[in-house]
């Protein structure tokens, strides 16, 4: 499994369902229930930017700073979601 989800880089232990869910209802393991539900993304059209994005700005309003935000999505591109 791995460590974060693949698409917006959540740490698991910060996702308050464990994961999305497949298609068949199972807990992902590679997708956050944020990104991924009943085997979809919750926002199939976004790119890595947007999400990167998206994700700086739930940050922000977590309190945490646009510097460290820019900082902390800057992997979000290398996530396998965004991999071509």
């Amino acid at each position: 499994m791995v460590k974060c989800c693949q698409s917006c880089g959540l740490p698991w232990n910060k996702d308050p369902n464990g994961g999305g869910t497949n298609a068949d209802l199972s807990l992902s393991d590679t997708y956050c229930s944020y990104c991924y539900l009943q085997g979809q993304f919750v926002q199939p059209s976004w790119t890595a930017n947007d999400m990167q994005a998206y994700v700086i700005k739930v940050l922000a309003k977590k309190g945490v700073p646009e510097f460290m935000g820019k900082m902390l999505v800057k992997g979000i591109p290398d996530l396998a979601r965004w991999k071509k």
